[in-house]
C-alpha cells in the first residue's frame, strides 16, 4: 500500500447487526487488524444508539432538524476516506439497520449545505457480511446494492468481504475468509460504475 494513500485514509465501520459482537462484526475486525498502525479507524455500532425509521422529508419545506444520533453518523461519514459497512446476509440482503442508514444518506443528500453527494465522490465503500449458506451468489443482492450506492455517489467500491458461518463464532473456522481478511483492504480499489456505463466517460 502506498504510504502517501495510507497517510490520508481513515476508516469508518459502521456495525448493523441486531446481534452484538457477531460474525461479520468479528471478521470486520480481523480485516481491520491487517490496516496499518497509522490508518484511523472508528468503529460505530448502529444498535448502540438505533437511528428511528427513516422519514423521506426531501420535499417538505422547513429546516432539517436531525437527532444527535444522525449528526454524529453523518459527520462521521463525511470524516472518513473509507466506510464500511457490517451487515450480515439476512433475506439475501443487508440488515434493517444497514439499509436504514444507507436510507439516511437520501435525506443526507439534501440537506442545504451538506453538499453530501459532492464530498462521497472519490472516497470508498465496503461491505463485510457473514452468511450462513456456502453459496457466496446468495449474497449478490447485498453486493449489488453496495456497489450501486456506490455507483450513484460516484464513490470507488472495494467489494464485500464475505464469510461464512451462524452460530455465534463460526466464523473463527472459516479458513477461507480468514485468507481474504489478510488483504482486503490493500490495493486500489476500482471506481464503482452502474453496468450500461462501464467503459464509459
Amino acid at each position: 500500500m502506498d504510504a502517501n494513500r495510507t497517510a490520508e485514509r481513515s476508516f469508518l465501520f459502521v456495525l448493523a447487526s441486531s446481534r452484538p459482537d457477531g460474525n461479520s462484526e468479528a471478521l470486520a475486525r480481523d480485516a481491520a487488524s491487517q490496516l496499518p498502525a497509522g490508518v484511523p479507524q472508528r468503529w460505530i455500532d448502529l444498535s448502540a444508539d438505533p437511528l428511528p425509521d427513516f422519514r423521506d422529508g426531501r420535499h417538505d419545506t422547513g429546516d432539517w432538524r436531525a437527532g444527535a444520533a444522525e449528526e454524529e453518523l453523518r459527520r462521521a461519514t463525511l470524516a472518513a476516506t473509507d466506510v464500511v459497512v457490517v451487515s450480515p446476509l439476512y433475506w439475501y440482503s443487508l440488515s434493517a439497520q444497514a439499509k436504514r442508514y444507507l436510507d439516511y444518506w437520501s435525506g443526507w443528500l439534501s440537506v442545504p449545505g451538506a453538499d453530501f453527494k459532492q464530498r462521497m465522490a472519490g472516497r470508498t465503500l465496503w461491505g463485510v457480511t457473514v452468511m450462513a449458506d456456502r453459496d457466496e451468489d446468495r449474497a449478490d443482492g447485498l453486493v449489488m446494492t453496495l456497489h450501486h450506492t456506490a455507483a450513484y455517489l460516484r464513490m470507488r467500491f472495494g467489494g464485500v468481504l464475505l464469510g461464512n458461518g451462524s452460530r455465534p463464532g463460526q466464523t473463527a473456522a472459516d479458513e477461507r475468509a480468514a485468507i481474504r481478511a489478510k488483504t482486503f483492504f490493500q490495493g486500489e480499489a476500482p471506481l464503482a460504475r452502474f453496468p450500461r456505463t462501464e467503459g464509459t466517460d
